[in-house]
């Protein structure tokens, strides 16, 4: 049987709790145990696909194509597994499951209502999580803080799930933030206090209390925690700020809370072994040099919308003792202000992305980059951008583009052969893991060292190859394509150190302890080291 931790937020968002969730799950598998996460989302889309970046950040994708929190990409670096697209769920996705039953007259002509209908449903998809992963601990995240209306149908399911459950199958996380208060120079514990009272009064006792904090929370603090919130004292953790995310787990491991969190689920497990994590970080305290990439976008003035690409960057940079400094570029800006902002990079990488705006400018960040032989990796739509500017500038197909914008001339990209009608949003994406054949004597061959591999697609468009031969007589190599060759996965410039641009986006499969090949190959071609 599965245990159970759930982990709830207090006070106000945005406190950290992908990352305890991450840390947490970190810490148990390295004592041997099998991990696995699940996320509760209490709005009413039914998944982040279709919301903005600048609202939500990015939109992780699953190896099954779910269309995810971006939560989901640290518990996947974090805890080095797989997720599926089961481990996101929202309150669209339960309502739009039970009203479906209840259209089918499956309820045998009942009122519907929150409880039971509603908090089964809940119940229902952790317990399939545990199901299909057979995992000894699943880490549960209750999106948004407590008090929220949105979120009581959750806080009240996995409430009644210790009572369902035995006593020590279930155990209970809030993450609450403990302000430091300039004026008065000092931490104050009464949103914490007031945090916890509203999470008792749902019936929830936490177990745990994980205190954000910017500064040291002392041992006076933490025992007035304790006494005011009921808890064991050694249970109020401390999780002041530090320099990289990566370090939290340790930090966690120093006072004890995978072990606190064992004892209190009666689980038995081996030692930590952080022997790895521990290298890593010392290695991040310890770079030497830096580099300078800049990310040319149109989401850039929230960096979350490109999180699994700046973590990316920066796993690739750990492993060659060199620190990634970012430089975020509204793509906007380009099209207006010209190339300025371009001038003093060592590499440049345009992410993927929907829409027109900002297109242009992504279109002369990848001119830039291949007139001047700077570094230059495409992903997604930047990988089009590439390849639009290619046949404009090289291939002198003029007034060529892409059929997202609009009517073209000569439309390099387009959809795919056999691509059903476009209906409603995303439903013409391909999503998800999909083979790619990486091709003899290229970068990304010298990159992968394999022929084939699993990589996580999101997009609705593709190379148009009626214009293929003329783009690879013009200097264009086809990298990598799906085994029957129908579909163009990677392309590079033969003339150029460094250019690479993949349909494909590779940042969902990077690793802190294991960069993504073609990031690592990127930040090496940039020190001059592959």
């Amino acid at each position: 049987m599965s245990k159970f931790v759930f982990v709830t937020g207090g006070v106000v968002s945005s406190l950290g709790k992908g990352i305890t969730v991450a840390s947490l799950g970190m810490l148990l598998k390295s004592r041997g145990l099998k991990v696995s996460v699940l996320k509760l989302d209490p709005y009413l889309n039914m998944d982040p696909g279709n919301m903005s970046p600048l609202q939500h950040g990015e939109v992780f994708v699953t190896e099954d194509g779910g269309q995810c929190d971006l939560d989901l990409g640290h518990y996947e670096r974090f805890i080095d597994t797989n997720l599926t697209k089961k481990s996101n769920v929202s309150t669209g996705q339960i309502y739009w499951s039970i009203l479906s039953q209840e259209r089918r007259g499956e309820f045998n002509g009942g009122t519907v209502q929150v409880i039971p209908h509603v908090t089964n449903d809940i119940k229902s998809r952790i317990h399939a999580v545990a199901e299909d992963s057979g995992a000894d601990v699943i880490l549960v995240e209750i999106g948004g803080t407590v008090g929220d209306i949105e979120s009581l149908p959750f806080l009240e399911a996995i409430r009644q799930m210790r009572n369902e459950l035995e006593r020590d199958s279930c155990l209970y996380v809030h993450v609450t933030l403990i302000p430091y208060i300039a004026a008065a120079q000092e931490l104050k514990t009464k949103p914490t206090q007031h945090s916890v009272k509203e999470l008792r009064s749902i019936g929830i006792r936490p177990d745990v209390i994980v205190c954000r904090s910017e500064q040291e929370v002392t041992a006076d603090l933490r025992s007035k925690i304790a006494l005011f919130c009921d808890i064991d004292e050694e249970a109020v953790i401390p999780n002041t700020d530090v320099g990289s995310i990566y370090e939290v787990p340790l930090c966690f491991a120093e006072t004890r809370l995978d072990e606190i969190v064992l004892e209190k689920l009666n689980l038995t497990a081996g030692e930590a072994d952080l022997q790895q994590w521990s290298d890593l970080v010392a290695s991040i305290k310890g770079l030497k040099r830096s580099i300078r990439i800049g990310i040319v976008g149109k989401y850039v003035t929230l960096p979350d919308s490109y999180l699994s690409v700046a973590e990316s960057l920066r796993h690739a940079g750990f492993s060659q003792g060199t620190q990634v400094e970012l430089r975020w570029i509204e793509a906007e800006d380009l099209e207006k202000g010209g190339y300025g902002p371009l001038h003093d990079l060592d590499g440049i990488l345009v992410p993927g992305g929907f829409g027109s705006r900002g297109v242009e400018g992504k279109i002369m960040a990848a001119k830039y980059a291949r007139e001047n032989k700077i570094p230059y990796f495409g992903i997604s739509l930047g990988m089009q951008c590439a390849v639009i500017e290619f046949a404009r500038n090289v291939a002198k197909l003029e007034n060529a583009g892409s059929v997202e914008f609009g009517p073209v001339q000569h439309p390099v990209i387009s959809f795919r052969p056999g691509q059903p009608e476009i209906t409603g949003l995303g439903g013409t994406m391909r999503l998800g893991a999909y083979p790619c054949q990486i091709q003899a004597g290229t970068l990304s061959m010298e990159a992968y060292g394999e022929t084939l591999v699993q990589e996580r697609h999101r997009h609705r468009y593709e190379l148009n190859h009626d214009y293929l031969d003329v783009l690879v007589k013009a200097g264009m190599r086809v990298a990598g394509t799906s085994p029957d060759g129908e579909l163009t996965e990677i392309i590079e410039l033969t003339d150029h150190p460094w250019f690479v641009g993949t349909l494909f986006q590779p940042e969902f499969k990077s690793r802190p302890t294991k960069p993504h090949p073609l990031f690592a190959h990127f930040v090496a071609a940039i020190l001059g080291t592959c």
